[in-house]
């Protein structure tokens, strides 16, 4: 299998750490012929997870994205969601004919409120049968580490999606296969809403109690969602603990890793982005100057209009959610909007 990777911020870098330590050479575009040439420099991105060094023979780096697609068999897609339409917008139509295609994104298109599976589906003809999501638990600056970590790959065909995973299983990610294509991605944008609320909710000055309290309601709202919009069955303690098979799979369950741990560690972790993103505007940041000191996309802001607008045709029950996008989108002051929130959480 030949991997191309589109993208190459800290999760997509992290991604080819994982490739390559696993001895595969992988065809990566970047936007930036100097990044390229610094990279081929000092072995590392210049830009993001500097610790993670890599082998430079096994990196066929390019700032032709269509390059990329057409030398590889499997394209991962990691571009933060409100750039993917204008990188992939001028590919030829055909251009993802025949190939596996690996989402990495943890966000919704925002000028189509879509899927990336939606969108490629529409404008590119991709089947959902060649179409894979890729979602954590999982931190870059983790990867770069070496900690142990999880990566949950997602698709329709159990052994296709069970290959792909063995090229990314190292001595320190494991990985789950599951097949609820719709429901992790979901649950991965909405996390990084909650992950936002979290981070807000540090900067009101909140303790841990009320931390707590928020992130179980939050972990209810997703599943309330992910139920009413029929994406997954959303049960709790449904989890057996087998020895491990082949394909190590897990059950659809809200309470498994990929739903309510990578909840857990983006609305806890001081990685988080969108946690720190929410922690400017629980100090009193505007929106503005909140993403003009992130050097890093905060999926979380975009994810909040988007599922909003997803929610008036679900009529799910989301007040934190709603909450969220009303501080960062309809200028409602985040003390008043959390003073909201303490009334409806059980």
């Amino acid at each position: 299998m030949v991997f191309g990777i589109l993208g190459s911020g800290s999760w997509g870098t992290a991604l080819a750490k994982i490739l390559t330590d696993n001895g595969q050479t992988i065809h990566w575009w970047n936007r930036s012929e100097n990044a390229i040439e610094q990279f081929k420099l000092r072995a590392h991105n210049p830009q993001y997870l500097p610790s993670a060094r890599f082998n430079i023979n096994q990196l066929l780096l390019t700032t032709n994205a269509e390059e990329v697609i057409r030398n590889a068999d499997t394209i991962v897609i990691v571009i933060p969601s409100a750039y993917a339409i204008n990188a992939l917008t001028g590919l030829p139509k055909n251009v993802f004919e025949g190939k596996k295609i690996v989402s990495a994104i943890k966000g919704i298109l925002p000028e189509e409120n879509l899927l990336l599976n939606d969108y490629l589906k529409h404008y590119f003809n991709v089947s959902l049968e060649n179409y894979f999501a890729l979602l954590g638990p999982c931190h870059a600056e983790e990867v770069a580490q070496e900690k142990l970590s999880y990566l949950t790959f997602t698709g329709k065909d159990t052994s296709q999606t069970v290959e792909i995973a063995s090229y990314f299983k190292t001595s320190y990610i494991n990985t789950i296969i599951n097949k609820d294509i719709y429901g992790v991605q979901y649950a991965a944008v909405l996390k990084n809403i909650y992950a936002v609320a979290a981070g807000i909710a540090h900067g009101l000055d909140y303790g841990d109690n009320f931390l707590s309290v928020l992130i179980a309601n939050s972990a209810d709202e997703m599943a309330g969602f992910l139920r009413k919009a029929g994406f997954v069955n959303a049960e709790v303690g449904y989890i057996e603990h087998k020895k491990k098979n082949k394909t190590n799979e897990e059950h659809n369950n809200y309470a498994a890793s990929v739903y309510l741990g990578d909840l857990l560690v983006t609305c806890y972790s001081l990685h988080s982005r969108n946690r720190s993103f929410g922690n400017m505007i629980g100090k009193g940041y505007a929106v503005k100057a909140a993403q003009m000191e992130m050097s890093m996309v905060a999926e979380g802001y975009y994810a909040s209009k988007c599922m909003y607008i997803i929610n008036k045709e679900v009529l799910a029950d989301m007040p934190i959610a709603s909450t969220v996008y009303n501080i960062l989108w309809n200028g409602l002051q985040a003390r008043e909007g959390f003073e909201k929130i303490e009334e409806v959480l059980v």
